[in-house]
């Protein structure tokens, strides 16, 4: 989702985008979410697209190269005035995240909304095929 002055909510770094092409010749229909859980749960986790159902109050802010990004109601609440940039750093995935195993991982970065560029919040619509 874009701000009202053209920012983006989500965006990654070349070396992320890198990466995820990586990922997808193995998965080609995944998504992220960002939960803001304890240990793995703080990382952007990757996941194949018919494996994850996305919750009722999770908020999609936008998407990687085609790839839908999404955070849940409680952390978007938190970091509803910033940016996320996906990053790349060495090290082990979360554990059940597509990232896991090959020694480099997802890692969410931000920076502060300013001077007129915070937006208001997207509308908490069910994400289809959620009952």
């Amino acid at each position: 989702m874009n701000t009202d002055t053209g920012q983006l909510r989500v965006v990654a770094t070349d070396a992320a985008l890198a990466f995820l092409a990586e990922i997808q010749r193995d998965y080609p229909d995944i998504l992220f979410h960002q939960s803001g859980g304890c240990c793995d749960g703080s990382s952007p986790m990757c996941y194949p697209a018919s494996d994850y159902r996305v919750g009722e109050t999770d908020v999609k802010l936008g998407e990687i190269s085609g790839v839908p990004f999404y955070i849940s109601g409680s952390q978007h609440a938190v970091w509803a005035h910033t940016q996320l940039i996906i990053d790349v750093v060495p090290g082990r995935g979360g554990m059940f995240s597509l990232d896991n195993g090959r020694e480099r991982r997802f890692l969410t970065r931000s920076r502060l909304f300013g001077g007129g560029e915070a937006c208001p919040l997207p509308e908490m619509t069910r994400p289809s095929g959620s009952t």
